[in-house]
């Protein structure tokens, strides 16, 4: 009785599982069993469940040709591997294989008659009794196709361990194998895919996208891990809609209102077809055009999507697919199905009717299924092309390769190549299994499965460890995450001449297992955007900033939405959308576009600018009029006049000027290290040089006729030797101060980048500002020293003293260096020598006219005025001047006292002093006669009092004449004029230095 009772339940039990899930269904009986989620149908039809009587179940609509071709694939494989001598011998595959009607309900409805099968099975009945209509159990599923579907199918799957093999989900979520233990599939992840779309973007410069995504397990994070990949490529999304199949009319006409207000050109798709297929239509409704789609590879190929009515609105649709692979023999195939051939294959009926827009009127004799189908026909449900129309009934003869259908389309084998693999893989798992040697197993103490009894999660186990070669040559291993890790086609819709179809040209490919930046090919020469246009379309938030701009940022905006800036000087941008300006390299500066950086300009005091030639010019002109001084100078050095000069000390004077002028020229022509060090020393030394002799010439002079009597002691003091002594220790102190300048802080040649920043200044870096100062300043100390004794010498005789010139001189020379310290700070540059030059030029020119010009004058044009009783009678007549001051002086001393006293008036000087008052000779000689008579007799000069005029006179005629006429006047002179008499000793002491 208990054995009775185990094998009836027992035959319910499988009785009930057979006949569990979908009725439309493909089943084969094997001894193992998989199975198999297909959409033959793209969705279900909506109907109101309002519970007033058992609900029924929703019926698919809309039914998916590629889908069938699926499951075709699927059939195809098992059949070859049954028929194999080397795969699984002596073993025969079944399938159970079902509708999804691309739903999650319809899926997960057949899924629970896999489940519920194995269940069974592990109750292990057969010891109680041998029942021959029991079904094995489903060890693997293929499928399902959308990722929000197997993510259904793999939560209830895994909890059994069932392994799931999918061909065409590619959610990145089903990687997570501590959710989905045991998924696996034969297709790349959306990782991949969502990268290679931001890498297209990116290839055609575009950054102002649009997103749309399915609002399900494929589309969501597709789209999520595009946007990472955007950002870190600066791509702005203007706007991210989610949309679906079931989207009621209001929700799919907002979208569209976006779409058509959106100044994005290039929209992302992570759908499906099915779900894109309602937006698609009122996109075309609308005549919304000039968009460029990027699909993902889920309706990339869509037939629902890639029709001729809709391409005028998705022709510039750029979309990836999967790797094309080749199945010998599944063409010849899929031309054998035939409703009365195919009696395992309960959807070739509706296959059929739907190709040739028939009804078989025999189907209700094949199935339950088939009734209720035939049913729907004849209310006028029909789906596919006789929708709107009763449908004639089939003759069973009709040629299936005459009517071109998505079936029928096997150019190009993506998705059923995934499912071949997919199944071809189990089929290796379980050869792992038959081919087992005991201790070299992948279980406990290495034992092995039973193929004979084997379970799922044992075949769950061979997969994960899988590694074959397929019919390709390529090698097949998942990875951790059960992923197979492929490469992607790029396509391109394009309209065929011939039917005006659309094709899918391929254009390109990604490569995964390439480096980043090499893995994206595209040939541009076969894209045809909107079907015509071979010019890459405008898809940015802002026009291209040219070379010269960069990218600036308006507030409030995407940073994709930018203003064109231009970059400023010294900066340059060679590149469009330059996101900054590059600096220039130090010596360079930007060109007037701003796109290059060119040489800076060089300024230097050059030798050939116009301002350096006339400096070099007036430098010259000094030199050589110096010269010329000097050469008159050297020519009559025997005159009076150039030994009353300090003739030796003249020609270091002359030396000097020549070294000043000569020293103007360092300071012109490009700045060299040498140059720098040689120019400042120079100058400084030659000027102290040039005043150390007008010093010690004028200060000699001075001093000699403040003596009250020369002696030979005045002599020797102020020999020659002494006086060169004294200009050596002035200018070696200058020569002391230039060594520790250029020892401690030497000038050098300077690159100045900071005055403008166009030009680079070469100029002398002088190394300390102090140095220089102590320079300047020596000299203008000596300078001022020269100019006070020069002022105190103003009233010698003029052969003498020069002090006139020499006092002009000294102040021209004050006014230049007072003048030249606050142009030197204010100027920069080039203009900063140029300064210098001018100072140098103009304090020697004034040395040199004033000091010089004079004498030249007289030596060349008044030979007449360089005689030696000219220069006597000058030295004479300043003695007498002196004695007749003092004479005059005591006079009316003496004057007053006698008023006082009530005396007579005062004796006037003797014969050699005459007074004359108001009152001229009577009878002038001429001015030549007088002249002679002067050089004969001596000289004359008059001296201007405020009472009257004092005349002088004095006798040069013989030596006896002159020292009886010196004697007469002691005798006679009285004790009154003996500051008179000292005079003239000064004057006989002052001859022999004449």
């Amino acid at each position: 009785m208990t054995l009775y009772s185990c094998c009836l339940i027992l035959l319910l039990f499988t009785w009930n599982t057979a006949a569990y899930g979908p009725n439309q269904r493909a089943q084969k009986k094997g001894d193992i069993i998989l199975g198999g989620l297909f959409p033959i149908h793209f969705g279900v039809a909506a109907k109101d469940q309002d519970l007033k009587s058992r609900p029924e179940s929703v019926e698919c609509i809309r039914y998916n040709f590629r889908g069938f071709r699926w499951l075709q694939a699927m059939i195809f494989a098992i059949e070859e591997i049954n028929s194999s001598p080397t795969l699984l011998p002596n073993m025969t595959l079944g399938y159970r294989i079902f509708d999804t009607c691309n739903t999650v309900s319809k899926a997960l409805e057949a899924t629970l008659s896999f489940v519920a099968q194995n269940k069974i099975d592990s109750l292990n009945l057969d010891e109680f009794c041998n029942c021959s209509e029991h079904i094995p159990s489903t060890i693997a599923v293929v499928g399902a196709t959308g990722s929000g579907i197997s993510t259904a199918v793999a939560n209830l799957l895994g909890l059994f361990y069932i392994p799931q093999v999918s061909y065409a989900s590619s959610s990145r979520l089903l990687s997570n194998k501590n959710q989905f233990k045991s998924f696996l599939r034969t297709i790349p992840n959306d990782e991949h895919q969502a990268t290679a779309m931001a890498d297209i973007i990116e290839y055609f410069r575009w950054n102002w996208v649009g997103t749309i995504a399915a609002d399900d397990d494929y589309g969501r994070p597709g789209i999520e891990k595009f946007r990472e990949e955007a950002e870190e490529r600066d791509i702005c999304i203007d706007f991210s809609e989610l949309i679906s199949q079931y989207s009621d009319e209001e929700e799919i006409q907002q979208v569209v209102e976006v779409i058509q207000n959106s100044t994005a050109r290039v929209i992302v798709v992570f759908s499906s077809g099915p779900d894109l297929e309602p937006l698609i239509k009122e996109i075309v409704r609308r005549n919304i055009t000039g968009k460029i789609w990027l699909a993902s590879e889920a309706w990339a190929s869509s037939s629902l999507i890639a029709m001729p009515e809709f391409f005028r609105v998705i022709g510039s649709t750029i979309g990836f697919a999967l790797k094309a692979g080749q199945i010998p023999g599944f063409r010849e195939f899929l031309q054998k199905v035939h409703p009365k051939k195919s009696t395992n294959n309960g959807f070739a009926k509706e296959f059929w009717e739907e190709t040739f827009n028939c009804y078989l009127p025999d189907g209700s004799k094949n199935s339950p299924a088939s009734t209720s189908f035939h049913k729907g026909h004849e209310e006028g449900l029909g789906t596919g092309n006789g929708t709107a129309a009763f449908r004639p009934p089939c003759t069973g003869d009709e040629n299936i390769t005459s009517v071109e259908t998505p079936y029928m389309d096997y150019t190009h084998l993506r998705i059923s190549y995934n499912v071949y693999l997919a199944v071809y893989s189990i089929a290796h798992a379980l050869q792992d299994i038959y081919t087992c040697t005991p201790g070299k197993g992948l279980f406990t103490n290495g034992s092995c499965a039973d193929i004979k009894k084997v379970e799922a999660w044992q075949v769950l186990k061979h997969l994960r460890h899988l590694n074959f070669t397929n019919n390709m040559g390529e090698q097949v291993d998942f990875d951790e995450f059960g992923d197979l890790v492929g490469n992607y086609s790029i396509i391109n819709w394009h309209l065929s001449p011939e039917d005006g179809s659309v094709v899918f040209e391929e254009v390109g490919h990604y490569n995964v297992y390439a480096k980043k930046g090499e893995r994206l090919f595209i040939n541009e020469n076969k894209i045809l955007w909107s079907g015509f246009s071979k010019e890459v379309p405008f898809s940015n938030c802002s026009r291209d900033c040219l070379p010269g701009t960069r990218k600036g940022i308006i507030e409030g905006e995407p940073t994709c939405c930018f203003e064109c800036v231009d970059c400023p000087d010294g900066e340059y941008s060679d590149e469009t959308d330059a996101s900054a300006c590059d600096k220039c390299p130090e010596d360079y500066w930007s060109n007037e576009n701003h796109t290059s950086c060119i040489p800076k300009q060089i300024e230097f005091l050059s030798w050939t600018e116009p301002f350096g030639i006339a400096l070099t010019l007036f430098a010259v002109l000094g030199i050589f009029l110096t010269s010329f001084v000097l050469g008159v100078f050297t020519k009559f050095r025997n005159t009076p006049i150039v030994k009353a000069t300090n003739r030796e000390l003249s020609y270091l004077l002359l030396f000097s000027l020549l070294c000043c002028f000569s020293s103007s020229l360092f300071f012109i022509g490009e700045p060299q290290n040498w140059t720098c060090r040689l120019r400042q020393p120079a100058f400084g030394i030659s000027f102290v040089l040039c005043i150390s002799c007008i010093l010690v010439k004028t200060n000699r002079v001075l001093l000699v006729f403040e003596a009250k009597i020369p002696t030979s002691l005045h002599r020797k003091w102020w020999g020659l030797n002494l006086q060169f002594l004294l200009v050596f220790l002035c200018t070696f102190v200058q020569i002391v101060i230039c060594v520790i300048w250029l020892y401690t802080a030497p000038p050098s040649s300077y690159r100045n980048h900071e005055l403008e920043d166009e030009i680079i200044f070469i100029t002398c870096h002088e190394g300390s500002l102090m140095a220089l100062g102590f320079l300047i300043g020596y000299t203008c100390l000596l300078a001022a020293i020269c100019f006070f004794f020069a002022f105190k010498s103003r009233k010698l005789p003029e052969n003498f003293n020069e002090a006139k010139f020499i006092t002009f001189s000294m102040l021209i020379f004050f006014i230049v260096w007072i003048s030249f310290i606050p142009a030197y700070a204010s100027t920069y540059g080039k203009f900063v020598s140029a300064v210098e030059v001018i100072a140098i030029l103009a304090a020697s020119f004034g040395l040199l006219a004033c000091i010089f010009f004079n004498k030249v004058y007289i030596i060349l044009f008044k030979p007449s005025r360089n005689t030696i009783e000219e220069v006597r009678c000058s030295t004479a007549a300043h003695a007498f001047k002196v004695a007749a001051r003092a004479t005059l002086r005591r006079s009316n001393v003496s004057r007053k006292r006698s008023n006082s006293l009530g005396g007579s008036t005062g004796s006037t000087p003797s014969s050699s002093i005459s007074s004359k008052s108001n009152h001229e000779d009577p009878f002038p000689l001429p001015a030549s006669a007088e002249r002679q008579r002067q050089q004969q007799r001596g000289c004359k000069q008059k001296v201007s009092f405020g009472s009257g005029t004092v005349t002088l006179s004095l006798s040069f005629e013989e030596p006896q004449k002159n020292a009886m006429a010196n004697r007469n006047t002691k005798r006679r002179n009285s004790l009154e004029a003996q500051n008179s008499d000292d005079s003239l000793m000064r004057h006989r002491a002052l001859l022999p230095l004449q």
